[in-house]
C-alpha cells in the first residue's frame, strides 16, 4: 500500500532523508519516531507528494507519486501538526468544499458520522475563530478523513487534544487500520505510538537505525531484559537523544 525504495531529501547540500525504504501494508500503523531534526517531517511531506523528493520512488496504493500524482493523492490523508483552514468557512462548509474537491457523492452521510465521531457535531455551524486549538485539528481531520483514504499520513496529529480527544483520535486510527488503511503516524507521545502501532521505523541525522514490529524492535534493543518500554528503546537505539 505505501512503498519506499531509496528515498532521498537535499535542502542544498543538507540531506535530511538519505536512502530510506520501507513498506506499509494495508492494516499496518507504522510509528515514525526520532530525534528532532531526524527527518520525520521531511519524510511524510514527501510521501504525501507536499515536497519533492531528491531521489528515490514513492508508490502510494499502486501510484508512483512523482509521475502519477493526481491517483496517489486521491488515495491519501496528510494530517500536519497546524491545522490549516479557511477563516470564513464554518465546519460544516470545509466539509462541503472538500466534497467537491473530491467527487464525494451524498457527502452528507459520510460528513454526518465523522462529525459526531470526532465529537464536533455540536460546532458544525461555527468559524475556525470560534474553535479551540483541539477543535481545529479535529476539523482538519474530519475533512482528511471524508474521502475514505486507504493511506494516511499523521505528522504529530495530537496537538492541542485533551486527553479523552487523544483516545478518541487513536481509536479512530485504529478503526481505519482495521478496515484495511496504511497508516503512518509520527508522534513524540511514544506511549501512545506503543499502544497504536504495529511497527516502529527509527530514524536519526536522516538515516533508518531500526525498522521492524514492535516485538523486533524489542528484541533488537532490549539487550535480553522483558517490558522494555518504547521509550526505553528509543533512547538506546538514538544514543540517548531528546525526543
Amino acid at each position: 500500500m505505501i512503498e519506499v525504495s531509496g528515498l532521498f531529501k537535499r535542502y542544498a547540500s543538507f540531506t535530511a532523508v538519505n536512502d530510506l525504504s520501507f513498506t506499509v501494508q494495508p492494516g499496518e500503523v507504522l510509528g515514525l519516531v526520532g530525534p528532532n531534526g531526524a527527518g520525520k517531517t521531511s519524510t511524510l511531506r514527501c510521501l504525501a507528494g507536499i515536497i519533492p523528493a531528491s531521489g528515490g520512488e514513492v508508490r502510494i496504493a499502486g501510484h508512483d507519486i512523482r509521475t502519477d500524482p493526481v491517483a496517489a493523492k486521491r488515495a491519501l490523508a496528510f494530517f500536519p501538526d497546524e491545522p490549516r483552514l479557511f477563516d470564513y468557512l464554518t465546519v460544516r462548509q470545509h466539509l462541503n468544499f472538500v466534497a467537491r474537491i473530491y467527487g464525494v457523492a451524498d457527502h452528507e452521510t459520510v460528513a454526518e458520522p465523522l462529525l459526531e465521531e470526532l465529537e464536533i457535531a455540536d460546532k458544525a455551524d461555527q468559524l475556525p475563530g470560534e474553535l479551540s486549538r483541539g477543535m481545529k485539528q479535529k476539523l482538519a481531520i474530519a475533512c482528511g478523513l471524508l474521502h475514505g483514504p486507504r493511506v494516511m499520513f499523521f505528522d504529530e496529529p495530537l496537538t492541542g487534544l485533551d486527553p479523552l480527544g487523544i483516545r478518541r483520535m487513536k481509536d479512530s486510527i485504529l478503526k481505519r487500520a482495521r478496515d484495511g488503511a496504511a497508516v503512518v503516524l509520527s508522534s513524540h507521545l511514544l506511549h501512545l505510538l506503543e499502544e497504536v502501532c504495529t511497527h516502529v521505523l527509527i530514524m536519526k541525522q536522516g538515516n533508518k537505525i531500526a525498522h521492524g514490529t514492535l516485538a523486533e524492535i524489542a528484541a533488537q534493543f532490549a539487550n535480553g531484559e522483558t517490558g522494555v518500554s518504547l521509550e526505553e528503546i528509543f533512547l538506546r537505539a538514538t544514543g540517548g537523544s531528546e525526543t
